[in-house]
């Protein structure tokens, strides 16, 4: 737990400073500019996963010592991946990055609400850790919103720099996004093979469920084929990192935290890149 712990808030902080330092005024004056496609997004992000992924823990019949694993994944907001894999499947980039944005700086508020609802609904007692829901905001809030405020000051500050090197500040994200899971795998590796078993199943039936209602709600209510592929990406695509740091908050091992993972590795191995694959082939059929 001791490696997970030191790695995770550290690698949110980063992954959130190269997020700001991608972002500009306009990602999110854009909001105000075209708020449909970004209600329907923010609506499948912020009520319609939790509602989901509690849905399905009741249905799966999903034990207690997992079920607030499941809802931090789905409390958690976009991560930058799903900006990347947005530009992949041809989606509209643009809004991807915005719902990225303000769901990240929402998140401060949004995460610890859905986590101690969650406590309270399911009576969960094996949080260990002593910490109040204002205790969460103010931690998250030093990891997430401050950095993402110094990073748009960054990119004001240095311009061209921080535009023609996008590039390498994303895969630094994905990077230090993939060596926090590779860290609780590593040391939690005798637990976590039984557990993955066990949350692989709701893993998988969330990350599809969500990516397939995002597709047809966007569908139906979206301005067009490149928004919808964004916010259906926005949707199963979550910030694992932030999940798990508020995990380390909340938990004295990582056990508890094998949901997050488990969704995490599919999302990123598996579903996703099989929809983008997807997304493309049907985008050059129409060519």
């Amino acid at each position: 737990m001791e490696i997970v712990t030191s790695i995770a808030p550290i690698a949110l902080a980063i992954i959130m400073l190269c997020l700001g330092a991608s972002l500009t005024v306009n990602d999110f004056l854009r909001v105000i500019k075209n708020p449909k496609d970004f209600f329907i997004g923010f609506v499948c992000q912020l009520f319609v996963l939790p509602v989901v992924a509690f849905l399905l823990i009741i249905i799966l019949k999903v034990p207690t010592e997992m079920a607030l694993g499941v809802m931090l994944i789905a409390a958690a907001p976009g991560g930058v991946t799903s900006n990347v894999l947005t530009k992949f499947a041809d989606g509209d980039v643009a809004l991807s990055i915005s719902l990225t944005a303000f769901m990240s700086l929402l998140s401060i508020i949004s995460v610890p609400f859905i986590i101690f609802t969650t406590i309270s609904l399911f009576e969960i007692s094996y949080v260990a850790k002593e910490i109040s829901m204002i205790g969460i905001s103010l931690k998250m809030f030093f990891v997430v919103t401050v950095p993402v405020i110094v990073g748009m000051i960054i990119r004001r500050l240095t311009g061209d720099l921080v535009i023609r090197n996008l590039k390498i500040i994303q895969r630094i994200s994905i990077i230090l996004f993939l060596t926090v899971f590779a860290a609780i795998y590593i040391e939690e590796w005798d637990k976590i093979v039984s557990f993955l078993a066990r949350a692989g199943l709701i893993a998988l039936i969330l990350n599809v469920t969500m990516m397939v209602i995002g597709f047809y709600v966007a569908k139906f209510f979206a301005s067009g084929e490149a928004q919808q592929r964004a916010i259906s990406l926005e949707c199963g695509l979550q910030n694992g990192t932030l999940a798990v740091f508020v995990g380390t908050q909340l938990f004295d091992s990582v056990v508890y935290m094998v949901p997050t993972a488990a969704y995490a590795l599919i999302m990123m191995m598996t579903t996703s890149l099989i929809f983008v694959f997807i997304l493309r082939k049907n985008n050059f059929n129409q060519k």
